[in-house]
Protein backbone atom coordinates (compact mmCIF):
# COMPACT_ATOMS: atom_id res chain seq x y z
CA UNK A 1 0.00 0.00 0.00
CA UNK A 2 1.38 3.14 -1.01
CA UNK A 3 0.73 5.53 1.86
CA UNK A 4 1.27 8.85 1.52
CA UNK A 5 4.08 10.17 4.31
CA UNK A 6 3.51 13.45 3.56
CA UNK A 7 -0.20 13.41 4.03
CA UNK A 8 0.71 12.22 7.60
CA UNK A 9 2.85 14.69 8.82
CA UNK A 10 0.51 17.24 7.57
CA UNK A 11 -2.42 15.24 9.55
CA UNK A 12 0.09 15.78 12.74
CA UNK A 13 0.45 19.28 12.42
CA UNK A 14 4.15 19.09 10.95
CA UNK A 15 4.75 22.20 8.96
CA UNK A 16 8.11 22.03 6.37
CA UNK A 17 10.23 19.03 6.43
CA UNK A 18 9.25 16.20 9.50
CA UNK A 19 12.59 15.53 11.72
CA UNK A 20 14.75 12.18 12.07
CA UNK A 21 12.80 11.23 15.20
CA UNK A 22 9.39 11.87 13.60
CA UNK A 23 10.16 10.19 10.60
CA UNK A 24 11.01 6.99 12.33
CA UNK A 25 8.43 7.22 14.68
CA UNK A 26 5.94 7.30 11.54
CA UNK A 27 7.58 4.23 9.70
CA UNK A 28 7.14 2.28 12.90
CA UNK A 29 3.36 2.77 13.19
CA UNK A 30 3.16 1.81 9.87
CA UNK A 31 4.71 -1.29 10.28
CA UNK A 32 2.22 -1.68 13.48
CA UNK A 33 -1.06 -1.08 11.52
CA UNK A 34 0.41 -2.87 8.82
CA UNK A 35 0.11 -6.39 10.77
CA UNK A 36 -3.37 -4.74 12.56
CA UNK A 37 -5.79 -3.74 10.22
CA UNK A 38 -7.87 -5.80 7.65
CA UNK A 39 -8.92 -3.38 4.44
CA UNK A 40 -12.31 -4.46 3.18
CA UNK A 41 -14.44 -2.44 0.34
CA UNK A 42 -17.60 -3.03 -1.78
CA UNK A 43 -19.26 -1.17 -4.40
CA UNK A 44 -22.08 -0.79 -6.43
CA UNK A 45 -23.33 0.78 -9.37
CA UNK A 46 -26.31 2.48 -10.42
CA UNK A 47 -27.48 4.89 -13.23
CA UNK A 48 -27.46 8.67 -12.53
CA UNK A 49 -29.04 11.75 -13.77
CA UNK A 50 -28.43 15.10 -12.50
CA UNK A 51 -31.20 17.69 -13.26
CA UNK A 52 -30.14 21.61 -14.25
CA UNK A 53 -31.52 22.87 -10.04
CA UNK A 54 -28.66 19.71 -9.00
CA UNK A 55 -30.83 17.29 -8.00
CA UNK A 56 -29.52 13.92 -8.39
CA UNK A 57 -31.43 11.25 -9.22
CA UNK A 58 -29.48 7.65 -8.56
CA UNK A 59 -32.51 5.66 -8.35
CA UNK A 60 -31.34 4.28 -4.89
CA UNK A 61 -31.53 8.12 -4.03
CA UNK A 62 -32.30 11.54 -4.74
CA UNK A 63 -29.95 14.33 -3.23
CA UNK A 64 -29.48 17.95 -4.46
CA UNK A 65 -26.08 19.57 -3.81
CA UNK A 66 -24.08 22.12 -6.34
CA UNK A 67 -20.34 20.51 -5.57
CA UNK A 68 -21.44 16.87 -5.90
CA UNK A 69 -23.90 18.03 -9.02
CA UNK A 70 -20.92 19.48 -10.36
CA UNK A 71 -18.78 16.44 -10.01
CA UNK A 72 -21.25 14.62 -11.93
CA UNK A 73 -22.46 16.48 -14.78
CA UNK A 74 -22.41 14.83 -17.79
CA UNK A 75 -22.10 11.02 -15.95
CA UNK A 76 -24.30 8.22 -17.13
CA UNK A 77 -23.54 5.48 -13.66
CA UNK A 78 -22.16 6.56 -10.16
CA UNK A 79 -20.58 3.73 -8.19
CA UNK A 80 -21.50 4.23 -4.47
CA UNK A 81 -18.35 2.94 -2.84
CA UNK A 82 -17.80 1.80 0.90
CA UNK A 83 -14.08 0.58 2.27
CA UNK A 84 -12.61 0.30 5.81
CA UNK A 85 -9.06 -0.64 7.21
CA UNK A 86 -11.24 -2.74 10.08
CA UNK A 87 -10.91 -2.27 13.86
CA UNK A 88 -6.82 -3.12 14.40
CA UNK A 89 -6.36 0.36 14.34
CA UNK A 90 -8.83 2.25 16.63
CA UNK A 91 -7.57 -0.73 19.00
CA UNK A 92 -4.25 0.78 18.63
CA UNK A 93 -4.92 4.35 18.91
CA UNK A 94 -7.59 3.88 21.86
CA UNK A 95 -4.04 1.87 23.33
CA UNK A 96 -1.84 4.62 23.19
CA UNK A 97 -4.21 7.32 23.81
CA UNK A 98 -3.43 6.04 27.40
CA UNK A 99 0.12 5.34 27.81
CA UNK A 100 2.02 7.45 24.97
CA UNK A 101 0.45 10.82 23.48
CA UNK A 102 2.91 11.33 21.02
CA UNK A 103 2.55 7.85 19.64
CA UNK A 104 -1.13 7.83 19.13
CA UNK A 105 -1.07 11.08 17.41
CA UNK A 106 1.23 9.74 14.92
CA UNK A 107 -0.92 5.89 14.80
CA UNK A 108 -4.16 8.13 14.50
CA UNK A 109 -2.41 10.31 11.42
CA UNK A 110 -1.20 6.99 10.13
CA UNK A 111 -4.18 5.39 9.76
CA UNK A 112 -6.13 7.93 8.15
CA UNK A 113 -2.71 7.94 5.48
CA UNK A 114 -3.62 4.10 4.88
CA UNK A 115 -7.41 4.55 4.31
CA UNK A 116 -6.92 7.28 1.89
CA UNK A 117 -4.07 4.98 0.09
CA UNK A 118 -6.45 1.98 0.04
CA UNK A 119 -8.92 3.69 -0.94
CA UNK A 120 -6.89 5.23 -4.08
CA UNK A 121 -5.62 1.70 -4.94
CA UNK A 122 -9.61 0.33 -4.94
CA UNK A 123 -10.01 3.91 -7.14
CA UNK A 124 -7.51 2.32 -9.51
CA UNK A 125 -8.89 -1.09 -9.71
CA UNK A 126 -12.42 0.81 -10.69
CA UNK A 127 -10.61 2.93 -13.57
CA UNK A 128 -9.04 0.16 -15.30
CA UNK A 129 -12.21 -1.85 -15.26
CA UNK A 130 -14.66 1.50 -16.57
CA UNK A 131 -11.88 2.31 -19.13
CA UNK A 132 -11.92 -1.88 -20.51
CA UNK A 133 -16.06 -0.57 -20.81
CA UNK A 134 -15.72 3.01 -22.35
CA UNK A 135 -16.42 4.57 -19.10
CA UNK A 136 -13.81 7.48 -17.48
CA UNK A 137 -14.49 8.04 -13.28
CA UNK A 138 -14.51 11.26 -11.57
CA UNK A 139 -12.86 11.77 -8.32
CA UNK A 140 -14.57 9.85 -5.25
CA UNK A 141 -16.94 12.63 -3.79
CA UNK A 142 -18.05 11.65 0.18
CA UNK A 143 -21.17 12.78 2.26
CA UNK A 144 -19.52 16.28 4.15
CA UNK A 145 -17.91 17.54 1.34
CA UNK A 146 -19.11 21.17 -0.16
CA UNK A 147 -22.84 21.01 0.20
CA UNK A 148 -22.94 16.80 -0.31
CA UNK A 149 -24.82 16.34 2.88
CA UNK A 150 -23.11 13.76 5.72
CA UNK A 151 -26.48 12.77 6.64
CA UNK A 152 -26.55 11.20 3.12
CA UNK A 153 -24.16 9.05 5.05
CA UNK A 154 -27.27 6.42 6.57
CA UNK A 155 -28.34 6.06 2.84
CA UNK A 156 -25.57 5.03 1.54
CA UNK A 157 -24.47 2.73 4.40
CA UNK A 158 -28.66 1.11 4.21
CA UNK A 159 -27.99 0.73 0.53
CA UNK A 160 -24.38 -0.60 0.52
CA UNK A 161 -25.45 -2.72 3.63
CA UNK A 162 -22.21 -1.86 5.15
CA UNK A 163 -22.27 -3.68 8.66
CA UNK A 164 -22.80 -6.91 6.48
CA UNK A 165 -20.35 -5.96 3.67
CA UNK A 166 -17.27 -4.52 5.02
CA UNK A 167 -18.19 -3.96 8.97
CA UNK A 168 -18.78 -0.41 8.93
CA UNK A 169 -21.14 0.67 11.25
CA UNK A 170 -22.57 4.18 12.03
CA UNK A 171 -23.29 5.69 15.46
CA UNK A 172 -26.18 8.27 15.89
CA UNK A 173 -23.97 11.36 15.37
CA UNK A 174 -22.96 9.76 11.76
CA UNK A 175 -20.07 8.95 12.88
CA UNK A 176 -18.24 5.54 11.30
CA UNK A 177 -17.33 2.62 13.35
CA UNK A 178 -14.87 1.40 12.62
CA UNK A 179 -13.49 5.31 12.66
CA UNK A 180 -11.03 4.48 9.69
CA UNK A 181 -13.45 4.08 6.72
CA UNK A 182 -14.84 6.02 3.82
CA UNK A 183 -18.17 6.30 1.36
CA UNK A 184 -18.67 8.06 -1.28
CA UNK A 185 -19.82 8.57 -4.78
CA UNK A 186 -17.81 8.10 -8.06
CA UNK A 187 -19.55 9.42 -11.00
CA UNK A 188 -18.42 7.12 -14.60
CA UNK A 189 -18.78 9.67 -17.66
CA UNK A 190 -18.10 8.72 -21.27
CA UNK A 191 -15.56 11.53 -21.35
CA UNK A 192 -12.55 12.02 -19.24
CA UNK A 193 -13.29 15.48 -17.35
CA UNK A 194 -9.53 16.10 -16.38
CA UNK A 195 -10.48 19.68 -14.37
CA UNK A 196 -13.00 18.02 -11.98
CA UNK A 197 -12.01 19.28 -8.21
CA UNK A 198 -11.26 16.89 -5.47
CA UNK A 199 -10.71 16.31 -1.69
CA UNK A 200 -10.03 19.74 0.06
CA UNK A 201 -10.39 21.90 -3.31
CA UNK A 202 -13.89 20.61 -3.59
CA UNK A 203 -14.89 21.05 0.08
CA UNK A 204 -16.37 25.01 1.30
CA UNK A 205 -14.63 24.47 4.76
CA UNK A 206 -11.71 26.78 4.85
CA UNK A 207 -10.87 27.09 8.19
CA UNK A 208 -10.14 23.38 9.01
CA UNK A 209 -6.53 22.37 10.17
CA UNK A 210 -6.10 19.78 7.69
CA UNK A 211 -6.67 21.65 4.77
CA UNK A 212 -3.92 21.76 1.87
Amino acid sequence: MKVNRYEIYRYMGVRGEADERTRELVEDCLRELEMKISPRSFSMEYPVTVAPDDTIDMTCFRVQSHNLGRNLRGCEKVILFAATIGEGADLLIRRYSRVNVSRALAMQASSAAMIEAYCNEQNQRYKEDARARGYFLRPRFSPGYGDFPLEKQRILCDVLKTEKTVGIKLTGSLLMMPSKSVTAVIGMSRHEEPCIMEGCEACGKKDCAFRR
